[in-house]
């Protein structure tokens, strides 16, 4: 693939993942609410007026076409709509730069956006709904269906750091941890095998736990802890440089 055809890819990459990115916003806004993702036309969240095409592309007409407010009742638009569309648009193009461009790396891709919408969700609600946990899990049984011959790392993956959350669970009443948090190392697991999910894990914590001891300190943030933003991360990082990581902590400690 020559230079400049690897550019190009990486520029349509990037746009599919900002389109993709703008369905996100739907999914990151009605879902906690029951609503229907696919039916319902897209709306000014104030004053209900429902949009056109053009009031839709993604990072334009926010940026340039709206600046940031309705076209209609002028009300401010949340800045959450560029910047999850650029995200995504960014995570796609990360995974094509660091993984190729392959069947895999679209999975990775998905899965990346599903990890960005349960992010944001878990954020705000302190739930990770259950219908992103079955299209992760879709995505981890596609991807041990592609490979088929190292099919028990994913099944182990799957177990690997879920029972042992499912146990802390069990014993503190749900106080430790969250079924969603669970499920997402189960279905995330599948997805990634055993060695990589207890990667993401541990990075996941290790991340987690002085943020949200900073934020308590500096904002009074509440003692409840969304695990799944944090998880998220771990995965992401686990999918992009794990087996980099893995070598290296190997090497390092002699095994």
């Amino acid at each position: 693939m020559t230079d400049s055809i690897l550019i190009l890819s990486y520029i349509l990459i990037f746009l599919y993942g900002i389109i993709v990115g703008s369905f996100l916003n739907v999914c990151i806004y009605r879902i906690p609410k029951g609503e229907n993702i696919a039916i319902i036309r897209s709306h000014c969240m104030t004053c209900n007026h429902q949009l056109k095409w053009y009031d839709n592309i993604p990072l334009i007409s926010w940026l340039i076409l709206l600046r940031g407010k309705c076209r209609y009742c002028k009300a401010p638009i949340s800045p959450q709509y560029p910047i999850i569309e650029a995200s995504n648009g960014i995570l796609w193009l990360l995974v094509a730069i660091v993984k190729g461009i392959s069947v895999d790396s679209l999975l990775y891709a998905l899965f990346f956006s599903a990890l960005l919408t349960l992010s944001v969700i878990d954020f705000r609600t302190y739930e990770i709904p259950a219908g992103i946990n079955i299209f992760i899990l879709t995505l981890g049984l596609i991807m041990t269906a592609l490979h088929y011959t190292d099919w028990l790392t994913h099944m182990i993956g799957f177990f690997a750091v879920s029972i042992p959350l499912f146990i802390l669970i069990v014993m503190t009443n749900g106080k430790a941890m969250g079924g969603g948090d669970m499920k997402l190392m189960a279905t995330a697991g599948l997805f990634l095998g055993w060695k990589l999910i207890i990667l993401a894990f541990a990075l996941g914590c290790v991340i987690g736990a002085p943020i949200h001891i900073l934020r308590m300190k500096l904002s009074g943030e509440d003692r409840v802890l969304a695990m799944g933003p944090y998880l998220s991360v771990g995965i992401a990082i686990a999918v992009l440089w794990g087996d980099k990581l893995i070598e290296l902590y190997l090497s390092y400690a002699g095994l």
